[in-house]
């Protein structure tokens, strides 16, 4: 006889169903209290967005990045005295508001990759519900606070190769340093070289 064929016990997966709900009933659960006992996040989560407002230049490229366009960023030039005196004075942006609608926010990090200035970073906060839609957009006071929940950057792996920036401004920093004087290889002329001559 074949297994489809094969003659079962009647009810036998009644009782097989009713034993596993037995076993269950009598195992102790492993749920967490979600209020009472916070959940053991990974390093690195996705939680919400913090914004490290003294590293934003207002280059607008994390608002033009976002594929749901839900970061709002609002700006107004100041002018800025010339560096010495006959210089040309120049302008720079300020921050008036910057703002993300988290009820739109896809978490994908596009914007955190594409600010050249390390304005934007993942922290692990995710209690942020609010009871209306409405709500869900967060000014930057809300995300500044938010700044000071992400962890710092792990460690590098100590056989890596170092990080190419690293590398270039280590040979940056060669170049722009003066050359060091090495009087015991530099040839004397006979005046210094104690030669009175005589």
């Amino acid at each position: 006889m074949s297994d489809g064929q094969r003659e079962t016990t009647p009810g036998a997966g009644l009782v097989k169903g009713l034993a596993t709900t037995l076993k269950t009933m009598v195992t102790p659960s492993h749920t967490a209290e979600y209020p009472h006992r916070l959940p053991e996040l990974p390093p690195r989560s996705r939680g919400v967005i913090g914004l490290f407002e003294e590293n934003c230049t207002v280059c607008m490229l994390c608002a033009r990045e976002c594929p749901d366009w839900c970061i709002y960023i609002d700006s107004h030039k100041e002018p800025v005295p010339p560096a010495r005196p006959g210089g040309r004075e120049r302008s720079r942006n300020v921050l008036d508001r910057f703002a993300i609608d988290y009820a739109l926010c896809m978490y994908c990090g596009i914007c955190i990759e594409a600010c050249p200035f390390d304005a934007l970073f993942w922290s692990p906060e995710f209690e942020y519900a609010e009871y209306d839609i409405r709500d869900m957009t967060h000014e930057r006071d809300r995300l500044r606070e938010w700044m000071w929940t992400v962890p710092p950057p792990p460690a590098n792996d100590p056989g890596a190769p170092a990080p190419k920036e690293v590398d270039a401004a280590a040979k940056t920093a060669a170049k722009a340093e003066p050359p060091r004087s090495n009087d015991a290889a530099r040839p004397q002329p006979p005046w210094e070289a104690g030669d009175d001559g005589g």
